[in-house]
């Protein structure tokens, strides 16, 4: 009797270690959800996470009692959280074709001609992150040559035309909701497309990607924001 409750304490221990190790990663909990997880890879990579928050060691956890771990828990995730999920649900997706970026040195010169073709073109497409050593700017393909022009010998370190912009515009939560980013990201992992750059500013995500995965994109992100109304719907 004593050993079939250590037993079951051991088990619940394993399932309690592998829940809070899927619920901190939404990778998993998106696989899962999908079903499309393979179950003994996913508790090969788990096993020593598990083995370190029940302190048992590597060998205090079979791969087997993991991957049955998570064969029970798989119905108990959605693909996407209810708070991810609202916010998809309200998103809107827009494609702009034929925009071009470029990265460069970040120098105080540099700063201030972006700051000047920000200024005098703000009525045209023109996206600008910053890092600590460069900046990269996303616009309309026909400001290429101007945007050259104005940053002179500036070093270019990256550089890129014929490229399409695909931005989600989210509702406000999106700030405040861990999750969300990464959903859109992955969605465009399913579906083999390649982000060449990112913007997010405040309720807007936009993911460059090459003009022939332009539609691919476009499709998987309208694919993702409907998918989540219907289950919204159906709640």
């Amino acid at each position: 009797m004593v050993k079939h409750d250590q037993k079951l304490v051991k088990t619940a221990s394993v399932m309690k270690a592998v829940r809070e190790e899927v619920d901190s990663d939404l990778s998993v909990q998106d696989a899962l959800a999908r079903d499309y997880a393979n179950l003994s890879a996913l508790a090969r990579m788990l096993a020593p996470r598990v083995a370190a928050r029940t302190g048992r060691g590597a060998k205090g956890v079979s791969e087997v009692g993991v991957a049955t771990a998570l064969k029970r828990l798989r119905g108990s995730y959605s693909p996407a959280p209810p708070k991810v999920s609202r916010v998809l649900a309200g998103s809107v997706v827009n494609v702009r074709t034929h925009v071009s970026r470029i990265s460069v040195e970040k120098t105080k010169r540099t700063l201030q001609v972006v700051g000047v073709l920000l200024s005098g073109n703000h009525e045209d497409f023109i996206q600008v992150s910053e890092s600590l050593s460069s900046i990269t700017l996303i616009f309309d393909q026909r400001l290429h040559r101007m945007v050259k022009k104005a940053l002179g010998n500036a070093e270019i370190l990256d550089e890129g035309e014929e490229g399409a912009a695909i931005t989600v515009h989210s509702p406000e939560d999106i700030v405040t909701t861990p999750g969300c980013v990464s959903a859109l990201y992955n969605q465009l992992f399913r579906k083999k497309v390649n982000v060449e750059d990112t913007v997010s500013c405040f309720t807007d995500t936009i993911m460059v990607v090459g003009m022939k995965d332009a539609s691919r994109a476009f499709e998987a992100m309208t694919e993702l924001v409907g998918e989540e109304q219907r289950r919204l719907g159906e709640e």
